[in-house]
């Protein structure tokens, strides 16, 4: 049996090779994104594409009441919308970290939320898996370790997980299983992305290290892995019977998080400040 799989965030990267992939084995797919316009490619191969901006709520509910008029249920729910934001925690203003949270934070929730009653309609054991619906909300490895001037970043996606397992235990007597994905560097157009919204004021103390803060946008985009290759155990994961709590994979993945727990704080703040240019920045900031 087919099942119904929305998906947020699917003009590129890992949510546009997610839906691809999903429907490749067969099932229904509605590929969603803010401009709808940028799904133009998915629709040429069949796939249902709905404009969704995760951050408005009416824009949400109409989404839903579409697939609740064409399909009555949600099998797989997809929280896969975000942005990365680069720049010194203190040169952040109010409105930047609040946008970081808005979109990387409580839109998954606002989407689950929405989706709840079809979530609720999926049949227990669809197409052979155990149980009901599965909500499956896109984390990242940086939610487990922060580096330097990502900290927004990192922040929002340790909260998205933190949040993500209070769901887990929440919704498990409903039937509906939540699972958090802490991907590594995956191909995508995140890098190009962090680049433009990088925070530099002309005032900053970090002028001296901009060279680091670019380092920083385009890190998880250096020898990432294809997301087409990432996304193919991933998807196949998330169909089995019943699907792993916690899925890593990509670039970094196992050993970012590992070093994270066997190094002294220390040390691991010494590999990171000199990945991003701090260890020496001393000579080149002003005072």
């Amino acid at each position: 049996m087919p099942q119904c799989i929305l998906i947020t965030g699917c003009s590129s990267g890992i949510g546009a090779a997610m839906a691809r992939a999903f429907h490749q084995r067969g099932h229904t797919v509605y590929a969603t994104a803010r401009r709808v316009e940028s799904l133009a490619n998915l629709e040429q191969l069949g796939l249902r594409t709905l404009e969704l901006d995760v951050n408005d709520d009416a824009s949400i509910a109409t989404a839903m009441e579409v697939v609740r008029s064409e399909q009555g249920r949600i099998d797989i729910l997809v929280n896969n919308a975000g942005f990365s934001q680069v720049g010194a925690v203190l040169d952040l203003q109010r409105e930047d970290l609040r946008r970081q949270y808005e979109t990387n934070v409580i839109a998954p929730f606002a989407v689950a939320r929405a989706a709840l009653s079809l979530l609720r309609a999926a049949p227990a054991g669809s197409s052979g898996r155990k149980g009901g619906a599965v909500i499956v909300n896109i984390g990242s490895i940086v939610g487990l370790f922060t580096t330097p001037f990502a900290g927004a970043y990192c922040s929002s996606k340790a909260a998205l997980h933190s949040l993500t397992d209070a769901l887990r235990m929440e919704l498990a007597p409903f039937g509906i299983r939540v699972v958090t994905v802490q991907p590594g560097g995956v191909q995508s157009s995140f890098g190009a992305h962090a680049e433009a919204a990088i925070q530099l004021p002309a005032d900053s103390l970090y002028r001296g290290v901009e060279k680091g803060i670019r380092a920083r946008a385009q890190a998880g985009q250096v020898g990432a892995t294809p997301a087409e290759a990432f996304v193919a155990p991933l998807v196949d994961a998330l169909l089995q019977n019943a699907p792993p709590l916690r899925l890593r994979g990509g670039k970094g993945s196992t050993l970012f998080p590992l070093l994270k727990l066997l190094l002294p704080t220390k040390t691991f703040d010494a590999i990171l400040s000199r990945r991003f240019g701090l260890s020496d920045a001393c000579a080149t900031m002003p005072r």
